[in-house]
């Protein structure tokens, strides 16, 4: 009784500190409303003596975009390897904080896919050693703060979000769940549980199916990058999967930790240094290698049938590349020449044609494998044929036929003058920092990157296009109703190569 005394009080101390601050904001808000509205008013009133003098939208000239410049920051490495970033940031009293650890669903066995992912959600919701689950949860609500862990594909991350004056305590139950989980074995069973309910819906999005399907034509359906979930795999998991999967990851000399917010540099190194300093690295570990990539297919009309749709999902397009590619801004150039509100795309296969509702067409790269370029989009069943043809026409069109000057300064300053929201707060400059040096790309990589989308010319776009895009190697995918596509898809290819994309039954249970 006395503790949910105790509690109650917390949390009507924090009710109040909160109507505190919003009462503060609201202040705030109309005194900045009373000056919008008087600035207003003089603007309304000079647009009124400026009306006769009024200039066309493409007549107005705007000042250059100002210099972008990283905001200040700290990086150093403990003794045992964990390599830090710190950014203060003094707008809000708020601490958050992100690890980035050198693992990934990728590295996990083929017989067991979905044990990544396992390790990475049980690693937060099956407690630790000094606290269990509800322990934790509770101490976290009570502060209106949150730690959180995942695995994906090619990173495992650890975060966590407290108010400043919380920060102490948060950041040691974040420490915790770092470097001791327990993976409670019921915690296991819920998150298998609910893998399950995803392998049962996986069929019931289209779209989903054409990007499930799609990697595995690419990429091959054995690869690290396309493989499926099922239920065979998920039964075959266990508790000690997981601990043996964090054994081989968690290391301090694995990990990239990066902080931001409200706090004072000097004192949190110490609080690092408490928390995470006698944690020790692992000195065989290194980084695992990664397999190579090539192409599963190059080429070929592949057809899922799903015979409730009125529609069609295409996907059209080959293996790609990655970032570090000197040609990538030139690349990221003809994207813009493709895409986007009166775009080649839209305007041939939306506007003239009527085709499609959306449409589009990307290369689209990775950090440390080679990405893909795709096209698509959703067509009525009946015109699924016209659509794939004038998606490579247009494939072919960009090739044979320079881009125009104003396709080029419209797609150069779409991409330069959106450059400003890669640092609209400072744990976005952060979080790229961290990136950046996780895959091994130099700091100012988005600064050359940006001079480089600066330097392309008419030339450039022509010679990517011609050196990166493949029209002869193009794998053709088409979720859609077999029936209605009139006329059929063997307009596209003699051979049209169905795809099952039947769910396997989960093993039936020993007696």
């Amino acid at each position: 009784m006395q503790r949910y005394k105790v509690n109650s009080r917390r949390q009507m101390e924090l009710k109040i500190k909160n109507l505190k601050f919003k009462v503060k904001k609201s202040q705030q808000l109309v005194f900045a409303l009373m000056l919008v509205f008087a600035f207003l008013l003089a603007t309304f009133n000079f647009s009124l003596a400026a009306t006769a003098e009024a200039k066309y939208y493409t007549e107005l000239k705007f000042a250059p975009l100002s210099e972008i410049k990283l905001p200040k920051y700290e990086r150093f490495a403990l003794q045992n390897g964990l390599i830090v970033y710190l950014v203060e940031d003094r707008e809000l009293p708020l601490v958050n904080g992100t690890a980035l650890v050198h693992t990934g669903s990728r590295l996990e066995p083929a017989d067991k896919i979905g044990l990544a992912g396992f390790t990475g959600a049980v690693m937060r919701t099956g407690g630790t050693k000094k606290h269990s689950p509800d322990e934790l949860n509770q101490i976290l609500e009570q502060r209106a703060a949150s730690v959180e862990t995942s695995i994906g594909e090619a990173t495992g991350s650890a975060s966590f979000d407290a108010l400043s004056e919380d920060l102490e305590t948060v950041f040691g139950l974040f420490a915790e769940v770092l470097r001791e989980p327990v993976f409670a074995a019921e915690k296991l069973d819920l998150a298998k549980t609910q893998a399950r309910g995803g392998i049962a819906r996986r069929n019931d999005d289209p779209d989903e199916i054409a990007t499930r399907e799609f990697r595995k034509l690419i990429y091959g359906k054995d690869s690290p990058y396309a493989r499926t979930i099922e239920y065979a795999t998920v039964d075959r998991i266990s508790r000690d999967d997981l601990v043996k999967f964090y054994e081989q990851y968690f290391h301090p000399n694995n990990i990239i930790l990066g902080i931001v917010g409200d706090f004072n540099a000097k004192k949190m190194r110490s609080l690092i240094q408490a928390k995470l300093g006698d944690w020790q690295p692992n000195p065989k570990f290194t980084k695992p290698q990664l397999g190579e990539v090539s192409p599963a297919n190059t080429g070929g009309v592949f057809f899922v049938n799903q015979p409730q749709l009125t529609q069609s999902s295409v996907l059209i397009g080959h293996l790609g590349g990655r970032f570090d590619n000197p040609d990538y801004p030139a690349l990221d150039v003809l994207n813009g020449v493709l895409n986007g509100f009166g775009r080649r795309l839209f305007n041939e296969l939306r506007s003239r044609q009527g085709l499609a509702y959306s449409v589009y067409g990307y290369w689209n790269p990775r950090f440390d494998y080679p990405g893909m370029f795709v096209a698509g989009g959703q067509t009525r069943s009946d015109a699924t044929v016209q659509f794939v043809k004038a998606l490579q026409a247009e494939i072919k069109r960009i090739q044979a036929q320079r881009v125009t000057a104003e396709e080029l300064a419209f797609a150069k300053e779409s991409t330069l003058n959106s450059f400003v929201f890669n640092f609209q707060d400072p744990s976005q400059t952060l979080s790229r920092l961290m990136r950046y040096e996780y895959y091994g790309y130099p700091a100012d990589f988005l600064f050359r990157y940006q001079k480089a989308v600066a330097a392309t010319t008419t030339a450039d776009v022509q010679r990517v296009a011609k050196q990166y895009l493949k029209p002869e190697n193009i794998v053709t995918l088409v979720v859609g109703n077999q029936t209605a596509i009139q006329p059929p898809l063997t307009q596209l290819a003699a051979k049209v190569i169905p795809i099952d994309v039947t769910i396997p039954s989960p093993p039936q249970a020993k007696n």
